[in-house]
């Protein structure tokens, strides 16, 4: 291990009682979406404190965005913070260990190599809904980062595999409203459009020749069984691997389906993507070699690794990946832990989880050192 790397871990392990304070306090204080005020102002005077010039007008469409930046040097450096919770469960994504290691990554970085390269941490909300780094992203707040790297808790430590690009679509059919038994005004019936388009659907879906998921719901199908429903509504997420089969194959045959089947009903046709696109994960290569030899010399030789068309999930750190050189590694916080329970939870505020995003620290800082050396 290098003089560098040496001074980085040494560094980390000074900041341990700063990350488990981010962790904590982020952890014993869950918020949604948006709505991340405490932790954005908790982070923010941290980050300040450590020289870092702050700026919290990133995009008016989230209040809770933030960039902080340190450093003078040629590299530009980018850690990805997330701090949103999920309902009832709080911190079940360990979004409070990815804010306290990005955090502390960028501070032991720009003591370390702040003469070599430009420090950044992005602030970004809402990633288990709307998530932010998409319009970041459309915005070209990410533009010029020499690499992205951000760090996710899991049941494993693990690198590779990709992410579902999805973009949420409402369906929803407008009919004419009528008594059910009126013999002479018998109305459009917008639920029969709907069940009609469900299981054209089904078989169209048969049709795609990438790997894909369709996963769909029926919000709305009518008020009470003696009125012709004049509404139906599906909500569905639509994913594949590559956003741009997403983008371009499967939706619009979705949407013209939908209007085939509308027009053939006699019904008015409502498409809404209630969320926005999010693109599928590009896991850097070279990012990637570096961090896995880091993580093993730090002990951490347990990794796994996966192909690039694995996924299970969907993230907005995908639309980073596709501007930006970036890598997402997973880092193990307990055993057979699920993301979204309670038990993830748990595992986010344990000691153990805060021992191994300590490592995980450790790792990406090493990782900007041999982009800084290396290219």
């Amino acid at each position: 291990m290098s003089d560098i790397k040496k001074e980085l871990c040494r560094l980390a392990d000074k900041y341990q009682p700063l990350l488990n304070e981010i962790a904590d306090y982020i952890h014993q204080n869950p918020e949604l979406g948006c709505e991340e005020h405490k932790a954005t102002a908790f982070l923010q005077n941290i980050l300040n404190d450590h020289g870092f010039t702050i700026s919290n007008k990133l995009v008016k469409d989230f209040p809770t965005a933030f960039k902080a930046t340190n450093g003078n040097g040629p590299f530009h450096i980018g850690f990805l913070a997330e701090y949103d919770a999920l309902p009832e469960i709080g911190h079940g994504c360990g979004h409070n260990l990815i804010a306290a290691m990005s955090v502390t990554a960028a501070i032991v970085c720009n003591e370390v190599l702040g003469n070599e390269a430009t420090i950044s941490v992005f602030g970004c909300p809402a990633e288990e809904t709307v998530g932010s780094k998409v319009m970041l992203s459309e915005q070209g707040v990410f533009d010029g980062l020499d690499a992205a790297l951000i760090c996710h808790p899991g049941s494993e430590t693990s690198f590779g595999g990709t992410s579902y690009a999805t973009h949420p679509l409402q369906i929803t059919f407008i009919g004419k409203p009528a008594h059910v038994a009126d013999p002479n005004y018998h109305g459009i019936n917008a639920l029969d459009a709907l069940v009609d388009f469900y299981q054209q659907l089904e078989a169209l879906a048969k049709t795609f020749t990438e790997p894909h998921i369709l996963g769909k719901i029926i919000t709305d199908g009518g008020t009470a069984p003696n009125i012709i429903p004049d509404r139906a509504v599906m909500r569905a997420t639509i994913r594949a691997l590559r956003a741009e089969y997403l983008e371009d194959i499967m939706l619009p045959k979705i949407k013209q389906l939908a209007q085939q089947v509308s027009d053939a009903h006699g019904t008015r046709l409502e498409l809404y993507h209630y969320e926005p696109l999010f693109k599928n994960m590009l896991n850097d290569k070279q990012l990637q070699s570096y961090a896995m030899a880091n993580f093993q010399a730090l002990g951490l030789t347990d990794l796994a690794t996966y192909p690039d068309d694995y996924a299970d999930g969907s993230t907005d750190v995908g639309n980073v990946s596709h501007i930006v050189p970036t890598i997402q590694p997973e880092i193990k916080i307990g055993d057979q832990i699920a993301a979204h329970t309670p038990e993830f939870a748990n595992a986010a505020a344990s000691a153990y989880g805060k021992e191994m995003a300590l490592k995980a620290v450790k790792g990406l800082c090493m990782t900007v050192a041999d982009v800084i050396k290396k290219g």
